[in-house]
């Protein structure tokens, strides 16, 4: 897409698309079979309060609404129009549209770009005559729009009920059978707005996730995506969500079709775009879900008068086997239960009695006075920093037919009572998803307090939405720019800039790299290791040489001048072995580093999100643990040192191998190398150091080895 196309969507409005004044169903009939006749008739049924055209020249009247004879005949300010028709004569049509001004259309059928090239040309003239003439168009091949709170709707599935329907989540999804699927159960939740967005030909996720975050009416947005576009533009729309404190859930499948194109660096190879996107996600406070289920029991946790600031989640329950269970699979899952403080425990065990293991679950059913006990450790809970979220697991289904019906309606009440009291959040949770009453959901729903469902499911949703939401999203991470620029070393045509260049250019930057000199002659050779002091190690420097090591011409461990002019001819001879023999710069004269910690960090352009930056162990544990952490550029205040933590190499700097490593000087590094190709981004394709040697705390670490692999035209 080029910039005058995204400027041109940019600028479409939305809401004669989601909150349209007056709809147009072209199409329409009186044929109650039909489709365009079941819109008429949807749009009178729900009340809409809007002005309705139907269009068909074969009618003077349908249900009571004027009918017009062709789109030009339209009154002027139409806000939106259905197409009701086959793809084949839609492009004319589209053309009156364009043509009439109207503000916003849906395109139903399918025969487009999702057919292949006949469909593809027929698509691109659609979007080429709706970015001219500012048509925010939905689809094609999608289900329509619905607005429950309008309530207004250009869908292919009547809205029945609007009132039930009408709820907090603004949904979007590129299937309309997920859409089918999510709206035909509104007992925990409901929707400010449906949108069933299809081929995304000209308004995609993005904006709609852009406008939603405006939305009064919506409070989270969920998204099934098969496809990201303009990726820019959308991180730029999660952050303004984040920023106005609404959730975006997203589940994005078919991660997997696509694999990276073969790489120069050994880093780049080491990152899916799965991976990536997933990174992106979290980067900008999105929560990524891997199915329907996990979904579903985000978006009722995110139903709550409250949403989790912390994760450090505290668990009641009346079952000493219940808490077991919990633990088992809090524990497998990387739910944070932690222990209750011996002051909690005195306080609770004074009126429950003895508590099993280490208190949390709690086991708050004791002598079984369960309004007195609940009660108590709910108040203890809630007034007690050292927790941010209680829930309570408790048992119940519509129609069961075995029931103490006065206490589990106590349950729900003691429980909204005590959120009342409480200023966290608190959660009312089944062992088993969707199994809950529905006298339970009104008691809580009017307390604030969502019911989820599942153990693992419940309790890893909540702590999703609170890794999204603890706190603002930190500030990026960015220095000065560097004061060399890298074009300068690109513009006699390289694409890949050998180690001694890149390393010097990185240094430049900040970024500590390993003593050395390149030389042309074995005497220089000498001279140099003398001064740099031996042992030292000697190294083939060319661009066309990216891994010289599969070439042995990597000489280490040299420690006077004979070893020096050995190593030195060892090198020439394995070089006039390589045919076509390569141009070298010279042979480097390395400082050898001997001991620490070998790390690697490297960045790689992702076809869609830009540049990634990837940390891990370094050296051979590369290949062996298969380690490695990712985040977007630029980084944000605090991602080197997650990087760090989120694989061994964090471990690993903490002394798990013996000597601890300098971290410290690692996060400077990470951070200076992630400021560079931020900087130089519009050169960068690759950029690898491995491997990067980290010694004792204090000391400092350097870069042994270093590539940077230009961006290609094309």
């Amino acid at each position: 897409m080029t910039q005058m196309a995204i400027d041109e969507t940019r600028s479409m409005q939305l809401e004669p698309l989601l909150e349209p004044r007056s709809i147009a169903i072209l199409g329409a009939s009186a044929n109650s079979a039909s489709l365009g006749h079941v819109a008429v008739a949807n749009l009178k049924d729900i009340g809409f309060p809007g002005s309705v055209y139907p269009v068909n020249p074969k009618y003077d009247e349908i249900l009571g609404y004027r009918c017009y004879a062709s789109v030009d005949e339209l009154p002027e300010g139409v806000d939106l129009i259905a197409f009701f028709i086959g793809y084949s004569r839609i492009l004319p049509e589209y053309e009156k549209v364009a043509a009439k001004g109207i503000g916003a259309a849906v395109i139903f059928d399918s025969g487009f770009a999702e057919l292949g090239r006949e469909g593809r040309v027929l698509q691109d003239r659609i979007v080429a005559l709706s970015r001219e003439a500012g048509v925010a168009l939905c689809g094609p091949n999608c289900m329509g729009v619905l607005n429950p709170h309008g309530p207004s709707q250009a869908y292919l599935q009547p809205m029945t009920d609007p009132q039930a329907l009408a709820g907090n989540v603004g949904i979007i999804s590129q299937s309309g059978s997920v859409l089918i699927g999510m709206t035909v159960d509104v007992r925990r939740f409901a929707y400010s707005h449906v949108i069933s967005s299809g081929n995304e030909a000209v308004i995609n996720a993005a904006a709609y996730v852009e406008w939603l975050a405006d939305d009064p009416k919506t409070g989270v947005i969920a998204l099934f995506s098969e496809s990201i576009h303009e990726p820019e533009r959308f991180v730029a729309a999660l952050d303004k969500a984040a920023n106005a404190g609404k959730p975006v859930v997203v589940l994005k499948v078919g991660k997997s079709q696509r694999t990276c194109a073969a790489i120069t660096t050994h880093t780049g190879g080491l990152a899916g775009e799965s991976r990536v996107l997933s990174e992106v996600l979290r980067a900008h406070r999105a929560i990524e879900v891997n199915d329907l289920d996990e979904m579903t029991e985000v978006l009722a946790v995110c139903q709550g008068e409250r949403l989790p600031r912390g994760r450090r989640h505290a668990v009641v329950t009346a079952s000493g086997g219940q808490a077991e269970l919990i633990l088992d699979l809090a524990e497998e899952v990387g739910i944070q239960l932690d222990p209750l403080p011996q002051d909690l425990r005195q306080e609770i065990e004074h009126v429950v009695g003895p508590l099993m293991g280490d208190g949390n679950p709690v086991d708050a059913w004791g002598h079984g006075e369960f309004d007195v006990n609940f009660p108590h450790t709910f108040d203890v809970l809630g007034r007690s920093d050292h927790y941010d979220t209680i829930s309570f697991v408790s048992e119940g289904m519509d129609g069961q037919p075995i029931d103490n019906v006065g206490r589990v309606k106590v349950y729900a009440t003691l429980l909204a009572d005590a959120a009342e009291r409480c200023d966290k959040p608190v959660y009312y949770q089944s062992m088993r998803a969707g199994i809950f009453r529905t006298d339970h959901r009104d008691i809580l729903s009017a307390a604030g307090v969502p019911i989820i469902g599942g153990t693992r499911q419940g309790l890893l949703a909540v702590d999703k939405v609170a890794a999204a939401m603890v706190g603002p999203l930190p500030p990026r991470n960015l220095d000065a720019p560097p004061l060399t620029s890298l074009s300068d070393l690109l513009c006699s045509g390289r694409t890949v800039l050998h180690e001694v260049d890149a390393k010097r250019i990185l240094s430049e930057a900040g970024v500590a790299v390993v003593e050395e000199r390149l030389v042309v002659t074995v005497e220089d050779a000498a001279v140099t290791a003398r001064q740099i002091g031996y042992p030292v190690v000697l190294k083939v420097v060319a661009d066309a040489l990216a891994h010289k090591t599969e070439h042995g011409l990597v000489e280490i461990g040299l420690d006077d001048d004979h070893a020096v002019q050995a190593a030195w001819d060892a090198l020439e001879q394995r070089l006039s072995k390589i045919e076509p023999r390569p141009e070298i710069a010279g042979i480097v004269v390395q400082r050898m580093v001997s001991g620490g910690i070998e790390a690697i960090a490297g960045i790689k352009r992702d076809p869609d999100f830009g540049l990634v930056m990837a940390v891990g162990p370094g050296g051979v544990l590369v290949d062996v643990l298969d380690q490695v952490a990712l985040r977007p550029l630029p980084l944000r205040s605090g991602d080197a040192e997650a990087m760090i933590d989120d694989t061994m190499l964090g471990r690993l700097l903490d002394g798990a191998r013996g000597q601890p490593g300098d971290r410290e000087a690692l996060v400077a590094l990470l951070y200076a190398l992630a400021d560079f190709a931020y900087h130089e981004s519009a050169e960068i394709a690759e950029i690898d150091l491995n491997p990067i040697i980290v010694s004792a705390p204090g000391v400092g670490c350097a870069a042994v080895d270093a590539l940077i692999v230009a961006l290609r035209e094309g």
